[in-house]
């Protein structure tokens, strides 16, 4: 049964609030409602969008830019994919992947695609973008029915649970302290929250759902959230570059779309994955991926239009953002030997972009006595790290919370 709202609460009132509006935060709205269960929706994200790393870029000044400046596909290994799956590519907001992987080695030798763990099975992207997959999603959701708001540039900082005679509820506070919802289920679909990271590199004084799980003093909520605390995360650093027509020729004549840097070609290069994207107007975009271990030695910089920076505190450095572009830009071109003149680039980073085994335990997913669940491609469990992850996660999440809302 829904959540009464009364009409005197200052702070909206919810049934469920999602943390992410990610593909697994998407999909588990996506998924809730195919189960039949309409109760009231908060989506929660930093971002001005959903998607996160299967998000596309655009500008408000460029209105034929749109930029895969992260997955530029995703895979399915399963013998049976995610249901969502199916919905997505019947409404044609996904398709089969039809481009040309290839693959280099140090020596500029061209092959054939490796595994790389992302390459292989059923390939997808997003119907003239990835930000289709999750907008996908939430038109999934929106058609089912129920009430659904979607709050994007929105910092979730701190979680304040409440426990009373009829169970706990959670308010969910911004940077400043001030109340942004109220729910009567929270759902994490990523583990900033509760990963010591946020203490480490933004400065926060303590990590939000450990806090919380002292509160309520719950067993398994304690457990679930000492794994997501201790996941290790690999980080990433893109390079955006969008072409002139004049120089974007070069570009898309390559025989690939996708270009896979063997572990010698990134221990030389310090890039991991380079995809070309032409645009309709006869540019095009190159997204340079580094390796990890370029990203690892650049922890501490961040982009100046990324989220780090503009809504969770941390400083940018604008010499080293660009020593970090620059160094990029170089690989690129000496990886390719093609030009980047009269290129407009830009740093896209996430801090904890894959993350590295032992994922959080699947039986902690759902953690009724504290109202709260977890999804994500940080889950063990098959498609760990990659979107099918993220899917299957919201996809089992739903099952088993549909009964306790």
């Amino acid at each position: 049964m829904p959540w009464s709202l009364p009409l005197a609460s200052p702070t909206p009132r919810v049934d469920l609030a999602i943390v992410g509006a990610g593909v697994s935060g998407c999909a588990l709205a996506a998924s809730l409602r195919q189960r039949g269960w309409w109760g009231s929706i908060d989506l929660l994200e930093i971002g001005r969008g959903p998607g996160g790393r299967a998000a596309t870029r655009t500008s408000r000044q460029d209105d034929g830019l749109r930029i895969n400046h992260g997955a530029p596909l995703f895979n399915i290994r399963a013998q049976t994919p995610p249901a969502l799956v199916k919905a997505l590519a019947q409404r044609g907001l996904i398709r089969p992947f039809s481009g040309s992987i290839q693959s280099l080695d140090a020596q500029r030798r061209l092959g054939p695609a490796i595994a790389d763990g992302f390459s292989d099975g059923s390939l997808w992207q997003g119907a003239g973008g990835m930000d289709r997959l999750c907008g996908g999603l939430l038109d999934l959701a929106a058609e089912q029915g129920g009430a659904l708001n979607r709050r994007f540039g929105t910092l979730v900082r701190h979680l304040r649970p409440e426990r009373s005679k009829a169970g706990v509820s959670w308010t969910l506070q911004d940077a400043s302290g001030a109340s942004v919802v109220e729910a009567r289920w929270l759902v994490l679909s990523g583990t900033l929250l509760a990963h010591p990271r946020g203490r480490q590199v933004f400065g926060w004084t303590e990590i939000p759902l450990e806090q919380a799980a002292q509160q309520l003093a719950d067993p398994q909520l304690s457990a679930a959230q000492a794994q997501l605390a201790s996941i290790d995360a690999q980080a990433s650093c893109n390079l955006l570059a969008t072409l002139p027509q004049e120089s974007a020729q070069a570009w898309r004549a390559l025989h690939w779309d996708l270009l896979q840097c063997s572990p010698t070609a990134q221990e030389r290069w310090g890039l991991r994955r380079i995809g070309v994207q032409p645009l309709a107007d006869g540019r095009c975009v190159v997204v340079a991926e580094s390796s990890p271990a370029f990203s690892a030695a650049h922890l501490d910089v961040y982009g100046s239009r990324s989220s780090a920076a503009q809504l969770l505190g941390a400083t940018p450095e604008p010499t080293a953002e660009a020593q970090v572009l620059d160094a990029l830009r170089e690989a690129l071109i000496d990886l390719t030997g093609l030009s980047l003149t009269g290129a407009q680039t830009q740093l896209m980073r996430w801090g904890a972009a894959f993350p590295i085994d032992p994922g959080l335990d699947p039986n902690h997913r759902l953690c009724p006595a504290s109202a709260i669940g977890f999804c994500g491609d940080s889950l063990a469990g098959d498609g760990f790290g990659r979107i099918e992850g993220a899917l299957s996660s919201a996809e089992a999440l739903a099952e088993v919370l549909v009964p306790q809302l």
